[in-house]
């Protein structure tokens, strides 16, 4: 393995985690943030996901790796967008069905996951469109950076072997989103599974980019509204939780 594929993988699996845990760390000690702590986090976010994918486009050009071998491709166009438009719809159901369960389970607003999204997701509509930039930014250099370049040197790494490109991504996906806890380490590794192996299957980054937007954006526009919901649910009395659960 080349020195500086060694030095970026070491970045990405110790790093990158630390730092994100001690970042969210720090905004869960405050009891709240503000409009400009908000527009900060995804313009500092937007910055280092650039950086890091310039960064890997530029060593992997350096030893004569074509985008189109890190999956910057389209491949057979007909399946690709079949592939993109069949994944994205699947990630949009299990988000919006998951949304619908954490309003209707009020003990799990008060988690973790709930509490960071409480503080980083947007809030008006100058947030949003901030925030769209952060969701295509994060769709576009963490599938180059995990799918991509990481897939593709533990797939060389190990003579060639697709499952362990596969599993090697997943583990770098998950190890990025410590910050989320024990429970998110478990589905973004998940995650990370099914868009290596619809990467590796397909040829292109093309299925996973758009999935991933499909799911961050749909966490960032729609679950603050479910949260409240979900504490205003938690804040009835018994009786009348219960007579809401069954209102369907």
């Amino acid at each position: 393995m080349h020195w500086d594929f060694a030095l970026i993988l070491l970045f990405l699996g110790v790093a990158v985690p630390l730092l994100g845990r001690r970042r969210v760390k720090q905004l869960l000690r405050s009891p709240a943030t503000t409009k400009v702590n908000r527009l900060s986090l995804y313009a500092s976010t937007i910055a280092f996901q650039w950086t890091a994918a310039g960064i890997v486009l530029w060593r992997t050009a350096a030893h004569g790796i074509s985008g189109s071998r890190l999956g910057l491709t389209i491949g057979n166009p007909v399946f690709t967008i079949a592939i993109a438009f069949i994944i994205s719809i699947v990630v949009l159901f299990n988000q919006v069905f998951s949304l619908r369960r954490l309003a209707s389970r009020p003990s799990e607003v008060d988690g973790t996951l709930s509490q960071i999204a409480f503080r980083i997701f947007p809030q008006d509509d100058t947030e949003r469109l901030a925030f769209f930039a952060l969701v295509a930014t994060v769709s576009v250099c963490e599938e180059l950076i995990y799918r991509g370049f990481v897939q593709r040197v533990f797939q060389q790494w190990s003579g060639g072997s697709v499952f362990v490109g596969i599993v090697g991504s997943a583990i770098y996906f998950s190890l990025a989103h410590l910050y989320q806890g024990r429970r998110g380490l478990v589905s973004t590794f998940a995650a990370g599974l099914i868009f290596s192996g619809v990467r590796a299957w397909s040829g292109s980054l093309l299925p996973s980019m758009v999935a991933h937007f499909i799911a961050d954006i749909t966490v960032g526009l729609l679950a603050p509204a479910k949260m409240r919901l979900g504490s205003m649910h938690a804040e009835l009395p018994t009786p009348v939780r219960a007579r809401g659960e069954f209102s369907d």
